[in-house]
């Protein structure tokens, strides 16, 4: 894949916001907005040779909250990553958008 002249490297993106992994850890959108995702893989089944997430948690966080409790905004669990993905997306937007 090409890249243009002088861009910057982003790394991976999903529906225009920043992805990052850590192990089983799934950072969805930047620290630098209000919000971001993260995702904890709990649960995963070998399918040949290909690990396959079979139960996901999901959580909307303040980046900056007054403390630690105050932090989680949403929470939910899903039975696959697709799902997990999905839900994020729209919990993101939603939250930076201000709705």
């Amino acid at each position: 894949m090409a890249e243009k002249k002088g861009a910057k490297n982003e790394g991976l993106l999903y529906k225009g916001h920043p992805l990052r992994r850590i192990d089983n850890l799934i950072y969805y959108g930047s620290m630098a907005d209000k919000y971001i995702i993260m995702m904890q893989v709990l649960d995963n089944k070998q399918e040949q040779d290909i690990k396959l997430a079979t139960k996901v948690s999901i959580q909307l966080q303040l980046t900056e909250p007054e403390n630690s409790r105050s932090r989680i905004v949403k929470k939910s669990e899903k039975d696959s990553l697709y799902a997990a993905m999905d839900v994020a997306a729209i919990w993101l937007d939603r939250a930076l958008a201000g709705k």
